[in-house]
């Protein structure tokens, strides 16, 4: 989501004592224009500094007041015209300069700003308010730390500056320092309780800490302060579609486009929340529009490229992505999801190169790991190296793309491999690695490293070179028999049942997919209901395993799974079984690594490794996939499964 920027506060223009005038009575005639200005009365004040300078056209006073004049009212140009006549007649004065440069910024000339407020600071060095807008110059140039200085020397100059404060929160939150900025705007807020910007700013760290439920409490409170700020709107949609409320965030949005139509941000993040719900032409809408508005919208193209993805338009959203990526270089989103494009349409060439700009994308970057040693890359000599294989991603991935550790072994290096702790009983059956760490756990000395889902890259894997050979991953025989002995006498076709994800997993867009791979237990019914099989649930999960326990077809279906402390004994279990019926989940990647029959349900918007189109599976011969169609809903899979599912049970009759 793109961010917009907040509502910059400047210092107050500064009234300074009038000079002589050279006619009658001149100084009632200034003091008279300065009680209007103060009194808010401006075109009265307008009116007599215009009279003043027409009899004395030098007169300081008069062209900086009227500049202010200018300035307050959104004549900047006017304004910019005063000031620079006033320093003519005063060049030192440093408020003139100041003010000069709130002039410049408003125009969007923001290194002449820049200029102009670092002349006053130069001038008059205990200048709070114009260190304060040298701030946000140096803010919205992008030069945060700089920015961050320059509010610091503000609030040493005037501890009370709650202005200072809120603008300090917001480079804070550039920098990512979201703890830091939300002490900040919460400083600001107690100098100045009813501060719409400093609730807004604080919104903005909540929101970046994945406090949404405050964070929301503070875009309303900013909002009931000022309830024209279309910037607010806009985040504050932002944070309803963090909280899955995305028909409050479009309307939110709506409201910050009717204030403002052409808040490029707003239209972008219209577009995010319009894909959550499935709306992906209106999405497309939103994005043009944007983009539109800001041809260099990078973020625009970029998520424009994950909804033309969605609706099997391969070849123009990699055109979107490479749109994005051609004005930003370095955009590792927009690199990401052109990754995941280019693998799903079998163009495992391009996506597994561009697959390295995982590790800049904001969920996964906490999870590389800057080792001392470097990374193998695949072209480099191994023989006799120790070599540090590690997860990276989820549990899935890790069963996935183990099979490469025997390849691995097979160039002569001793293969360390570090997997999550519920994994590490499990990899004691792969082939090749000498050592397996859990997690956590100290590392032995190693002369290189591999994240896993790396090795595809470094083997130049294409589809038809990914090493599908199942199994190769096993179970412990003394667990097999004793799940053997418990599961007893048969009662028809043996078949496990994976019914949804985890919601938890901190992947990119975990919550929305998850959504979209899970199924309601009751919604298995077809499946469940047919003749000559004993199902066994092979779901973990608090909320999915609540599911079977409250449904009417729960008899239906045995639930050992309190007894499924880690894979090795969940794989125990699953050879066991004749048939896995799952949704894409970790326990699916174990049924086909253990070369066990898999049947995957799988959605319309499959995930990059199960292809297009396809039924099977290079990376997993084992198994079938039925697939959504356009309508995204399951009925039609799952019927279709259950028909799969009466014909197997038939053939096993008849042999």
């Amino acid at each position: 989501m793109k961010k917009t920027a907040d509502r910059i506060r400047y210092g107050t223009a500064a009234f300074v004592k009038p000079q002589t005038i050279g006619s009658p009575d001149p100084a009632s005639l200034f003091a008279e224009a300065l009680s209007h200005h103060q009194a808010g009365r401006l075109s009265h004040a307008e009116a007599i500094y215009q009279r003043i300078l027409a009899a004395q056209p030098k007169h300081f006073d008069s062209a900086h007041l009227l500049g202010v004049v200018y300035l307050q009212t959104g004549r900047q140009q006017q304004a910019l015209r005063y000031f620079d006549a006033a320093l003519k007649a005063n060049p030192r004065n440093a408020a003139a300069i100041n003010n000069r440069g709130i002039a410049l910024q408003e125009l969007g000339r923001l290194d002449a700003a820049l200029e102009s407020f670092e002349r006053a600071v130069g001038l008059r060095p205990d200048y709070a308010e114009a260190h304060c807008n040298r701030g946000n110059i140096l803010k919205a140039l992008g030069r945060f730390e700089p920015a961050l200085a320059s509010y610091d020397r503000a609030l040493q100059l005037r501890p009370d500056y709650a202005d200072a404060y809120s603008n300090r929160a917001h480079a804070l939150c550039e920098l990512g320092r979201f703890a830091e900025a939300l002490a900040s705007a919460d400083r600001a807020l107690a100098l100045r309780p009813h501060f719409p910007e400093a609730h807004s700013n604080r919104a903005n760290a909540l929101h970046k800490l994945g406090r949404f439920d405050e964070a929301l409490a503070s875009h309303d409170r900013a909002l009931a302060l000022q309830p024209d700020n279309p910037e607010s709107y806009s985040n504050r949609g932002t944070t309803l579609h963090e909280l899955s409320r995305h028909d409050d965030a479009v309307a939110s949005f709506d409201r910050a486009l009717a204030l403002r139509p052409d808040l490029a941000a707003a239209h972008c993040n219209r577009g995010n929340a319009l894909q959550e719900l499935r709306r992906f032409d209106d999405a497309l809408g939103s994005y043009d529009r944007a983009i539109s508005l800001k041809p260099d919208f990078a973020e625009a193209l970029s998520n424009r490229g994950n909804a033309l993805s969605e609706l099997h338009r391969f070849e123009e959203a990699l055109a979107s992505f490479d749109r994005a990526t051609s004005l930003r270089p370095n955009f590792a989103d927009a690199h990401f999801n052109a990754a995941l494009c280019r693998m799903l349409i079998g163009d495992l060439e391009g996506g597994l190169a561009q697959y390295e700009w995982r590790w800049g994308i904001d969920h996964l970057k906490d999870k590389r790991r800057d080792f001392p040693r470097p990374q193998w890359n695949g072209s480099d000599p191994i023989a006799g190296k120790t070599i540090l294989l590690h997860a990276e991603q989820g549990f899935g991935d890790t069963i996935q793309f183990c099979r490469y550790v025997p390849h691995v072994a097979a160039r002569g290096a001793r293969v360390i491999l570090e997997v999550p702790p519920p994994l590490q009983s499990l990899m004691r059956s792969l082939r090749g690695a000498a050592q397996i760490v859990a997690g956590g756990e100290p590392l032995p000395d190693f002369d290189l490293h591999c994240p896993l889902l790396s090795l595809p890259l470094a083997f130049a894997t294409r589809l038809a070179t990914i090493p599908g050979d199942t199994p190769y991953l096993f179970a412990a025989e003394d667990r097999s028999r004793a799940w053997r002995d418990r599961l007893g006498g048969r009662r028809g076709a043996r078949i496990g049942l994976v019914w949804a994800g985890d919601p938890r997993k901190r992947l990119p867009n975990a919550n929305r997919i998850d959504r979209q791979r899970s199924i309601e237990f009751d919604h298995l019914a077809p499946i469940i209901e047919t003749a000559g099989c004993a199902f066994y649930s092979l779901q973990k999960g608090g909320a999915s395993v609540a599911q079977l326990r409250n449904s009417s077809l729960r008899h239906r279906v045995i639930d050992w799974t309190d007894d499924l402390h880690d894979f090795a004994e969940t794989a125990a279990l699953i050879g066991n079984l004749d048939l896995i019926i799952a949704v894409d989940t970790a326990v699916a990647h174990l049924a086909g690594a253990l070369g066990k029959p898999l049947w995957l349900l799988n959605r319309y918007n499959t995930c990059w490794r199960w292809l297009l189109d396809r039924s099977d599976s290079p990376w997993y011969p084992t198994a079938r996939l039925f697939r959504q169609d356009q309508s995204r809903t399951w009925d039609r899979v799952i019927a279709s499964a259950a028909q799969a599912l009466g014909d197997y049970v038939g053939a096993a009759n008849e042999s």
